[in-house]
């Protein structure tokens, strides 16, 4: 596997909007200049009071300088709009490029990072989080950028003026900023926190709306209706402490920053009366003095998104950092569909589950895989499959590992049917179609009946055609696994492994599945995990996995000979159907 490096979030940031550096970069020049020109009003107001002072009474000269403030005001509209249009032009395409990038990324990591990974994390980062970066990119780049410079420039001139009204004029600058500090103190941490409840808050309302049928059937109502309700409490009181918390701080600094006239007017007058300041500079810099702080209490309000920004692009990264299989692209010749295990190792995190498993399974066979629950049946046949990478000894297909193997001709090699298959919101023709997309109608059909879910299908209101709903939601279990083995047996793969197949079906159901998945293998080289060990007592072979290791392989004799904990199992099983 590759092992990506930690990426900042300025670098991460600037990686995704490399590709349109122009329009941003035009867009912040486009931006600065839409300020620029909302200054034109203000030396339009300083010109016209002077000439009142001086007793003008041109209604023309007047009415040119209304004009120019009007075209001040025109210009800053269009370049803002032409600004963010750019912006937002580049930053939609970022944000379809990023959510590309993780479905790319999705499509090269470990398929078991995927599977252990609940998929409304995965919807909340794509489109959530992705959209959650619109407004750093499409706002707080040209506008914070223009809405800090053009306030220097305004000061730099002010000290031209007067270098002592210049500093007079910043006197609120301190005290606003001490007052945003106060506001702005553990925000990241807050803003974590923030995150996390409401997390925990869509986690508790998907669990029970989810689980409402199990809730009445147990009278569990009042229990979990609690539990929901207290965590919509806490996502909404969390909110409102923090910014009761944060509300004096708050005011202060809104009240205090753009209160420039404060310092201005008084020392002002003093400088005027001595002398030291002439009344149209004195004129020019109160009316200047206005404009400095408005373009920054602007840029504040865009400090709220670049405090979030690095959670929300850390949650993205964490995505695209994950390790990657690497696999090579040219086919590999692989003799036969022999499977061998040699010194296996693999651990989920720092947690080892399997140690030095090895294991042969003949090209032809039926193997089953059985054991308590826990032994780590899964895992292998999950390893064999490739849906990780082992952490030590290898795993190999007809003499070559897998690691060597292409992914598109590993899943060419090995249908996987596992008992909680998904199915799309789509048609069942098109579930069971994605066996093989290339199929026909009819061979779609053919693969059904074989699997002994064509009639169930007619009886449905639109066939073939019925969808079948978020993750299969409109069908019974049993008729999700039987459509899994539909699209299993298009797929013809020369290697098959069934994980619990017949999980989630009742007797008469799973006659139906046995002789389904009987046709599936045919010449097939077949792996069977199940804990019913009365459907895998013909196995060519059967591998007993206990604590991570292969404790036993032998035949379903051989084993009630020599393992005492295979006769165990096989003791357990026999009494809970006799019970039954």
């Amino acid at each position: 596997m590759e092992q990506s490096k930690k990426t900042g979030t300025i670098t991460r940031l600037k990686e995704f909007a490399g590709p349109h550096r122009k329009n941003y970069l035009l867009s912040v020049l486009l931006a600065v200049l839409g300020v620029l020109c909302s200054m034109v009003p203000y030396f339009a107001v300083s010109q016209m009071i002077l000439r009142l002072i001086e007793g003008g009474r041109d209604f023309t000269w007047y009415l040119s300088w209304c004009a120019v403030a009007a075209a001040g005001f025109l210009g800053r509209s269009m370049l803002h709009n032409l600004s963010t249009s750019l912006s937002h032009k580049a930053t939609f395409a970022v944000i379809s490029e990023v959510r590309r990038r993780i479905a790319q990324k999705l499509t090269r990591v470990p398929m078991g990072y995927v599977l252990n990974t609940p998929s409304g994390k995965f919807k909340n980062t794509m489109v959530e989080k992705v959209d959650s970066i619109e407004p750093t990119l499409a706002h707080v780049l040209p506008e914070m950028t223009s809405n800090l410079l053009v306030p220097l420039a305004i000061i730099a001139y002010l000290f031209i003026l007067d270098w002592r009204m210049a500093l007079v004029s910043l006197i609120t600058l301190p005290i606003g900023a001490l007052c945003y500090m106060g506001m702005m103190k553990d925000y990241e941490r807050r803003y974590a926190e923030y995150v996390g409840v409401s997390r925990h808050m869509n986690a508790t309302a998907v669990e029970y709306t989810k689980g409402i049928e199990v809730i009445k059937a147990f009278g569990q109502s009042a229990t979990s209706y609690q539990k929901f309700s207290d965590a919509v409490h806490r996502n909404a009181t969390y909110g409102l402490d923090w910014m009761r918390d944060v509300q004096l701080y708050f005011s202060m600094g809104i009240g205090i920053w753009p209160a420039v006239l404060i310092g201005v007017l008084p020392v002002g007058c003093i400088f005027y009366g001595n002398g030291s300041l002439t009344g149209a500079d004195f004129i020019t810099i109160m009316i200047l003095a206005l404009g400095i702080m408005a373009p920054l209490l602007s840029a504040m309000y865009y400090t709220d998104d670049l405090a979030k920004i690095r959670i929300i692009v850390g949650e993205i990264g964490a995505i695209l950092d994950e390790p990657e299989q690497i696999r090579p692209t040219q086919p590999a010749q692989l003799s036969s569909t022999d499977i061998e295990l040699r010194g296996v190792t693999f651990g989920y995190g720092e947690s080892e589950v399997l140690h030095g498993v090895d294991l042969n399974i003949p090209a032809g066979s039926l193997t089953a895989l059985v054991g308590p629950s826990g032994s780590g049946k899964s895992t292998i046949a999950k390893l064999i499959a490739s849906f990780w990478d082992v952490s030590g000894g290898s795993v190999s297909i007809g003499g070559v590992d897998v690691r060597k193997i292409p992914a598109h001709q590993l899943m060419d090699t090995i249908a996987y049917v596992a008992q909680d298959n998904y199915l799309f919101d789509q048609s069942i023709l098109e579930n069971i179609r994605l066996g093989r997309p290339s199929a026909t109608d009819q061979e779609v059909k053919a693969a059904a009946q074989a699997a002994g879910c064509h009639e169930f299908i007619m009886g449905l209101e639109k066939g073939y055609d019925t969808v079948a709903g978020g993750a299969g939601g409109h069908l019974s279990g049993g008729e999700r696994q039987r459509i899994t083995i539909a699209r299993a047996m298009l797929k013809d793969a020369p290697i098959v492994i069934l994980d619990e197949a017949t999980a989630y079906t009742d007797p008469e159901n799973e006659a139906v599945i046995q002789s389904a998945v009987a046709k599936l293998v045919k010449g097939k080289t077949l792996i069977v995990i199940a804990h019913r060990l009365s459907t895998i007592i013909d196995s060519d072979q059967i591998a007993l996995i206990a604590k991570g290791r292969v404790a036993a392989v032998g035949t379903h004799s051989e084993l009630l000979d020599n393992s005492p904990l295979y006769k165990e199992l096989w003791q357990a099983h026999i009494s809970a159907k006799d019970a039954a």
